[in-house]
């Protein structure tokens, strides 16, 4: 309950700043809604209210404030709508015997969490590999590490239609692996950083320790190194899945792809529907939330199998 609280006080105000911020991003379509059904509204015509602040059309329209409140499509949509779009598009779905239709978001979901996770077992594997190559050899760390840390600086959107086009050169059919791809671009880099600070976690004193039993250095990396590593490979782990969850969506959007949480959210934006775009974003968040969770599990247990602290 110690750790739920404080979780659960700061959701509660980020809910809150919501809520208030609905009225001053509404406030334009709102007057102009009103201003279409005859009321009177200060100033006349969206043209002369362009340049007056929200602030001021809120304080002399303050009747129509609520209007923004109950937009069809509203620049930003209360929680209230989000959440009634959510369960149009997820719960009242699986009541309907329709989980897996083409509009629910468990369908999208799901496509998007395929993608993901072949993209997180993807870069954790290359993670792992080039931190063991950094940690033995001087050369790998000279010649990968920068180039690993140059690689982060390049912006995702504008690699993503170079590898979904260089991909298609290849022949690959399909998106799933373009996706996968990207996803492992954005994952692996949290892994090989926190691999190789695991991996060197070990005092000297500890290394010379297991000189003196003779060794190999098989065994003191599969006896000291490695379980060393296993709290700073875990931590890693949760920034990379959800990293790869962000790498997915982001895949989805240049290849004009119909299914995927990322194509949820370009077609809500192309057809101008921002509760599609906000339902698909807070399922996105759920299921990341979800991911970290299951790794968080999968670390408890695997740390006090251990002997050590979950």
């Amino acid at each position: 309950m110690r750790s739920i609280f404080p979780v659960i006080s700061v959701l509660l105000v980020i809910v809150g700043l919501w809520w208030v911020a609905v009225a001053p991003m509404n406030v334009r379509p709102a007057l102009d809604m009103a201003e279409r059904s005859g009321a009177e509204v200060i100033p006349e015509g969206p043209v002369a209210r362009r340049d007056v602040s929200v602030w001021r059309l809120m304080l002399d329209n303050s009747d129509y404030v609520a209007v923004g409140y109950a937009l069809d499509r509203p620049r930003l949509p209360t929680p209230t709508q989000v959440g009634q779009e959510l369960w149009k598009t997820t719960g009242a779905m699986v009541m309907k015997g329709r989980a897996w239709s083409k509009r629910s978001l468990i369908y999208h979901g799901w496509i998007t969490l395929q993608s993901t996770l072949w993209g997180f077992l993807l870069g954790t594997s290359l993670g792992i590999i080039g931190a063991v190559a950094i940690v033995y050899s001087r050369t790998a760390q000279l010649s990968l590490l920068p180039w690993a840390i140059i690689s982060q600086t390049i912006p995702i959107v504008a690699i993503a239609p170079m590898i979904i086009v260089l991909s298609s050169q290849v022949g690959v059919e399909g998106r799933g692996l373009p996706k996968a791809i990207i996803s492992a671009y954005l994952c692996y880099f949290p892994v090989l950083v926190g691999m190789v600070k695991g991996l060197k976690a070990p005092e000297t004193s500890q290394l010379d320790l297991l000189k003196t039993y003779d060794a190999t250095g098989v065994q003191s990396f599969l006896k000291l190194r490695l379980p060393a590593s296993l709290p700073f490979l875990f931590t890693s782990l949760k920034v990379g899945i959800a990293a790869a969850l962000v790498g997915t969506i982001v895949g989805e959007l240049p290849t004009g792809a119909i299914s995927g949480l990322g194509a949820r959210i370009l077609i809500g934006d192309q057809f101008g529907t921002p509760l599609a775009i906000w339902s698909a974003l807070f399922t996105a968040a759920v299921l990341a939330g979800l991911l970290v969770t299951l790794i968080d599990l999968i670390q408890r247990l695997s740390l006090r199998r251990m002997g050590g602290q979950a």
